[in-house]
Order: structure tokens, then sequence, then C-alpha cells
């Protein structure tokens, strides 16, 4: 009796650790993203304190790019002149001028009113006695009425960069402008943009297939009936990005990017691996290799920064290496400390921090490959910034139930986002979207 009721005591105590675990994960020991950090019943995470050694402040970074109210040559002069009448009695109207004594700069923008703007054709009779008719301006479809390119543009920039969902995108629109549209024509204007588009996003594809390095990545989004959902899937360069509705399933993948088989190696995400350290080591608070692990793991990621900005093609060696021993050393006594629980591979639970440490020792490759090439990234930021604009969508609009619709919106997002690399301006390559020239990517220079 005595036994069994010990046994039962150690498998609730090992309960209540696992769901005092589970309750304790946030966005810094997991993946959890940090808008979870503060649901109820959630504990916070720790605040990092900023230590003596820390370079970083608050605030903007130096070197950071930012922005100043700077004196500039003005657009428009407006002349200020002294009205009314003096203390002495006399008309300031005749008062002698002397010059401007200071002046004042002040940024602003037009009030932005709808115009309505006809196109008359006219036709002329040649010489031989044949008519002519002038041609369309570039933008003007064949209608007797229609709505111009930058109102379209408009419409998809705040729908698709500024998420404003479609009712009141109409309203935005009709406040800013005074142009009454409808939500249909909303509509509409999305799956214009992704027709003309179809090439360039085709071409953005096969940039990447050409890269030396992308990074993939992935997210849940509530598309199409109630009760399901869809993947977006991503893959991003420096220069291209491209995203695509589907499943999590290789045959969803392979549709996603035919051509992917030659990839040659995979780069684990350290920002990921120093997270799940970080869930460790509070897992295993007696322990020193978690701390230590993450301790090398932040020297590499700095060291691959500062080989990249010196133009460096790898992590020097004399810095490389002995953070590559730290690191193997810390992973050697984590899998000294947690034991491994027997049983087969993919389906007996192990102790947490085990299955990571596994990892680490069975595919160091993966873990280090970026300390070797600097064109590869040690973490997978890149895509994932890519990917967290469907999160917001999802957040001000719910479920998004036309899956046809919905990767329209993935089409135009490559886009944008691949021109935004590139340095140009949204409303430029929407505009050029809507007259039927669309931006196209270059492709990059040989290296």
């Amino acid at each position: 009796m005595l036994g069994e009721q010990g046994r039962a005591i150690e498998e609730l105590r090992a309960e209540v650790a696992e769901l005092r675990r589970r309750l304790g994960r946030n966005s810094r020991n997991s993946s959890m993203p940090p808008s979870a950090d503060d649901l109820p019943g959630r504990l916070p995470p720790k605040r990092e304190r900023r230590g003596k050694g820390s370079n970083r402040g608050r605030g903007k970074q130096p070197g950071a790019p930012g922005t100043s109210m700077a004196w500039a040559e003005p657009d428009e002069v407006i002349d200020h002149r002294p009205a009314g009448v003096c203390g002495c009695g006399a008309d300031l109207a005749g008062a002698a001028d002397l010059g401007v004594a200071r002046s004042c700069q002040q940024l602003e923008v037009p009030l932005i009113t709808a115009r309505r703007v006809q196109h008359d054709l006219h036709q002329a009779r040649c010489r031989c006695g044949t008519v002519h008719v002038a041609a369309r301006p570039e933008g003007v479809p064949g209608s007797a009425v229609s709505i111009g390119p930058n109102l379209r543009a408009l419409a998809v920039y705040l729908m698709v960069f500024q998420h404003v969902p479609v009712e009141r995108c109409a309203q935005l629109i009709a406040d800013v402008t005074g142009a009454r549209v409808s939500v249909g024509f909303i509509h509409s204007c999305l799956a214009k943009a992704a027709g003309v588009i179809a090439d360039v996003v085709k071409l953005i594809k096969t940039l990447i297939t050409a890269a030396a390095v992308a990074g993939f990545d992935e997210t849940t989004l509530r598309c199409g009936p109630a009760g399901t959902k869809k993947y977006v899937l991503a893959a991003v360069t420096e220069l291209y990005s491209l995203f695509f509705l589907g499943r999590r399933t290789l045959e969803s993948f392979r549709e996603f990017g035919p051509g992917w088989e030659h990839i040659a190696g995979n780069q684990a995400c350290l920002a990921h691996l120093v997270r799940d350290y970080e869930d460790a080591a509070e897992c295993w608070p007696a322990t020193v290799w978690p701390v230590q692990a993450q301790r090398a793991l932040r020297g590499l990621i700095r060291a691959w920064h500062a080989a990249r900005s010196a133009g460096q093609a790898e992590i020097p060696p004399h810095i490389r290496d002995p953070l590559l021993s730290e690191f193997r050393h810390a992973v050697l006594a984590g899998l000294s400390d947690v034991p491994r629980t027997p049983g087969p591979k993919h389906t007996t639970a192990q102790h947490p921090g085990r299955d990571l440490l596994e990892f680490c020792r069975d595919r160091p490759a993966d873990v280090t490959r970026f300390c070797y090439n600097t064109r590869i990234w040690p973490t997978n930021n890149i895509s994932e910034r890519g990917l967290r604009p469907t999160k917001t969508q999802q957040k001000i609009s719910g479920r998004l139930t036309s899956e046809e619709a919905t990767q329209d919106r993935l089409d135009i997002r490559s886009y944008i986002d691949t021109a935004r690399k590139h340095g140009h301006n949204v409303m430029t390559v929407l505009r050029s979207v809507m007259t039927g020239a669309p931006w196209h990517p270059p492709a990059p220079a040989p290296t």
C-alpha cells in the first residue's frame, strides 16, 4: 500500500511540474509570441537586467537610420508682412520694407480631394482620308466611367500593407478623399492587382530558387470555412519575399516551390535555440550548461555580425573556435545531467532539454554552418518578420473566408516586400500595377 502511494505521489509531482512548466512558457523560453505573455494565468517573462558590461542602451541605437526636422529648400514661399496700425497711428501698409526678419519652415501635406477627370479622345482625318482616334492614356479602361489608378492603388495599400478591413477602407477613402467607393470595388482592386503581378510573383520565385541562401518559415492562419486553418509558407532572402497559402505537408511545400529540392544544407535558427536553452535553464536551475550554451551561441551571433560587417567570408578561427568549444562542452555536460528515457525515439517523451541536446550533438553542422560562411544567417528572423504582418491581419480581421482572396493578398504582399527590399516606395510600385506596368525585381549582381 505504501509503495503504491509513493508511486502515485511521484506521478502527481511529475504532473504538477510539467503543468507548471507549461504555464511558465513565454516568449523568452519558447516560440510563443510576445502578445501571449500577458494572457490570464500566465507568468510574465523575467525582465533582463542590463549589467555594466552591456553596451546597448535604451532608445535609438548608434548608427541606426533616423529622421529629423532639417532645414531644406522650400517648395513654396509665402510672404507675411506687418498689418494694422502702428502705435503712432500710421497705417503699416505704407511702411518701408526692410526685408525678411526671420523664416519658419513647416512640413505639410495638401488636402486630398478626388477629382473627376474627363478624357476626350479626339479624332483626326489624314489627307489620305484615314480617320485616327487618340489612344486612351495608361490606366484608363474602355468603360465610360471608371476609377483611376491612384485611388485603386490607395485601396490596395490600405488593405494589404496597412491591414485596414474592407469596410473601414471604403470609409477611410471617403473621409480623406471625398470619393465614395463600394466594398465590391475594394475587392476588385485586390483581384486586379494580383492578376497584373502574376508574372512578377513567378519571377520572384525563380530568383529565390537561384539564391545562395534562403530562409523558410510557416505560420497558421484562420482561413476558409469555420473550424479549419491553413498555413502561410514563406520563402525569404535579403532581396526577395514569397508567401503561399497551403498546408503543413510535403506536397504543399512542393506546390509552393517546385525545384527547391536542390537545397544543399540547413541552418538551425539560433534565436530558437537560445530560447530553448532558456527553458532548460528554468527546468534545471542548479546546472550551468544551459547558461554556458546560451553564452556561446550569443557570442557566435555577435562574431558573425562583426565578421559580416567587416566583409569577411567567415568568422575568424581565433574567435570562432573557443566559442564552439564552449558550446560543445555545454552540450556534453547537459547530456550527462539529463538522462534519456528508454523507449522508441519518436514516441517516448523525454525530460525537458534532452531532445534539444541530442539535436545539437547529432547535427552540429546544422547548428554552426553560419560560422564558416557569413552569407548564411545565424537566425531566421528575416523570415519571421515577413510573416508577422499575416498575424497582424488576422488579429484585425479575424477569419479570412476566401482562400482565393487570401492568396491574392499574399501575392501582393510578396510584390510589396520585394519592392521595399529594393528601396522602392510602396504607393509608387502599386500605382505602376494599376497602370498595367508593374515593377520587376532585377537579378542580383554576381558575387
